[in-house]
């Protein structure tokens, strides 16, 4: 069906994509008024929101005030300008800062996304001024899925890697309950609780409903989208934009009833969720991927750039002068029995004690308690020359029957089938565990001796491990006199193969503070704004602390539905 046979529809604003940012976004225009389609090229919706942690960075809430936090904006400004540095906005930071907490106190208050303070979430570089120390951070609440009603199916399901037999589980309380399971019988009661409530959902709805982190935070925003009024077209691709008198007014889609014409006359906002599976322009922008294909991200599969040529073929600029172009984070390759190949994202283990990252030389690069991101950043830093960009986790086996490591799960769940597909390397003496992983086994013996000695008193001479806040948040607190630091000693060993991934995109649109895409002269193209990782990072390519994709993502969601909601009729 031709372009000009395309039936034609007619709505306020057009939103393309539907993760955290575009369906923020849709509900903030719906509330004031606006008639608004949001169309998703994916059968599903929720974007790599559905698949994330969920936790947003946005300090100064209401629930930071509950928490006893009743800082002003200048903290996390002054934390902002040391980390961004030169590539500081001041614009666009304080229209993050200034409307962060308008966005919580909107869904709160009008819609039915609810949240949960990060009390303990510290903000990664400690020694940083303007560092926070906690509640800088929110999360949705806990939902029942069944709420969703017909739009059940519609929710994207969780990522199979960062779930337990497809049940979330969220960071902090309900986190500590399952890694102490076999130690406190309070914790073992709330996970045989958990578990038996999943069986049950399983067994009932095919999968689980008790939604926590990302899935939980889209499936709000889903209900509070069709409460609105918003249309959900899932299974739309957007072609091309339609642009009259140098204004942006819809878009061509196609679907699955055939090509569709929808004209916005407000306009559109671009949430795609950024580029992290397009493999031309990892090609281009990211470092050691000279194919393209050398880069395992763990971002939906639909995000593919659609946004950024949609923006791109009006005229927009795309930025690309930042720190990184990606949220980098390290991830080992799950061999699931299927065949297929999973993307284990490496956040909760690498702060706790007893674990160490090499590169082949068997030298460590890095803090392994800071950062994800700080994590990828040190190994790049470090590689030589043509040197691949690969590390190992190094640890006994009596330290992931405790904590588990990467995909495999502490105990009493099993580790040899790990070992026997070859995720895990398992070896009695240091030297043979070199040997089987390509390692220097002269450079791991010493690296592991030098290691032992100072971290028997608590202390990391080369990194600083444990010294921030954030560092000790991920350790263990009943360990002394260093959360982070234990020997590595009595083996058998262990090693798993770490490479470069990535949560999502930080290059992207140039955007400005109310989230107009910006043409190449750097003035706004009417009709049009960004929001998410479709936007260039306000952060600029850092990551100065967790929650920094989805935290911006939903505040500049709102501020672009709040921006087409006041244009004139």
């Amino acid at each position: 069906m031709s372009a000009a046979h395309a039936r034609v529809e007619q709505c306020d604003l057009l939103v393309i994509g539907s993760g955290a940012a575009g369906l923020c976004a849709a509900v903030t225009a719906a509330h004031r008024g606006l008639r608004v389609v949001v169309a998703e090229k994916e059968p599903v919706l929720g974007g790599s929101t559905a698949w994330s942690g969920g936790w947003m960075w946005v300090p100064c809430t209401r629930y930071a005030q509950r928490d006893g936090n009743m800082e002003g904006l200048d903290g996390p400004e002054t934390y902002l300008r040391h980390e961004l540095g030169e590539r500081f906005d001041e614009n666009r930071v304080r229209a993050l800062l200034e409307a962060g907490p308008k966005m919580v106190d909107f869904l709160d208050d009008e819609t039915d996304v609810t949240f949960q303070s990060g009390t303990w979430i510290c903000d990664i570089h400690g020694h940083t001024p303007g560092a926070g120390t906690g509640s800088r951070s929110v999360v949705a609440a806990p939902f029942d899925g069944r709420k969703l009603g017909t739009l059940w199916p519609l929710l994207r399901r969780p990522m199979r890697e960062t779930t337990l037999a497809g049940m979330g589980i969220q960071a902090g309380p309900d986190l500590r309950a399952f890694l102490n399971a076999t130690r406190s019988p309070r914790a073992g009661l709330h996970v045989l609780s958990r578990i038996g409530r999943h069986l049950f959902d399983l067994v009932r709805y095919g999968r689980g409903t008790h939604l926590v982190n990302g899935s939980a935070l889209i499936a709000r925003l889903m209900l509070s989208a069709a409460k609105a009024g918003v249309r959900l077209l899932p299974s739309s691709a957007a072609r091309t934009l339609i642009v009259e008198q140098g204004r942006v007014v819809g878009a061509h889609l196609r679907t699955k009833g055939g090509d569709l014409t929808i004209h916005a006359r407000a306009g559109v906002i671009l949430a795609t969720g950024g580029f992290p599976h397009d493999v031309a322009r990892r090609k281009a922008l990211f470092p050691h991927t000279p194919t393209g294909q050398e880069h395992w991200t763990v971002a939906a599969p639909g995000t593919s750039g659609d946004g950024l040529s949609l923006a791109e073929s009006v005229g927009a600029d795309i930025d690309t002068a930042v720190a990184s172009p990606a949220a980098w984070c390290p991830v080992s390759l799950v061999p699931f029995r299927d065949g297929t190949t999973g993307h284990y994202p490496h956040i909760i283990e690498r702060a706790k004690p007893g674990i160490i990252a090499v590169r082949a030389n068997g030298q460590r690069f890095v803090n392994e308690a800071d950062g994800y991101y700080d994590y990828i950043t040190s190994l790049f830093r470090a590689l030589a020359p043509g040197e691949a960009p690969v590390s190992w986790l190094i640890c006994t086996r009596s330290f992931q029957r405790r904590w588990g490591l990467g995909f495999s799960r502490p105990a009493p769940f099993p580790l040899r089938p790990f070992v026997r597909s070859g995720y895990i390397v398992e070896a009695a003496t240091l030297h043979d565990l070199a040997a089987k992983c390509g390692i220097s086994p002269e450079g791991l013996d010493d690296t592991v001796r030098e290691y032992n000695l100072h971290a028997r008193q608590g202390k990391d001479p080369a990194f600083g491990r444990g010294s921030t806040p954030f560092n000790r948040s991920g350790g263990d607190p009943t360990h002394t006199p260093n959360p982070c630091l234990a020997p590595i000693d009595n083996g058998p060993y262990l090693a798993l193969r770490i490479v470069p991934g990535s949560f999502g995109t930080f290059a992207g649109i140039r955007a400005d503070a109310r989230a107009r895409v910006l043409n190449t002269e750097g003035k706004p193209i009417p009709g049009l704004w960004a929001a998410g990782s479709d936007q260039a990072s306000v952060m600029a390519g850092f990551y100065p602390s967790g929650g920094i994709n989805l935290g911006p993502a939903m505040t500049f969601g709102y501020i672009a539905g709040l921006d087409a909601s006041t244009l004139p009729d």
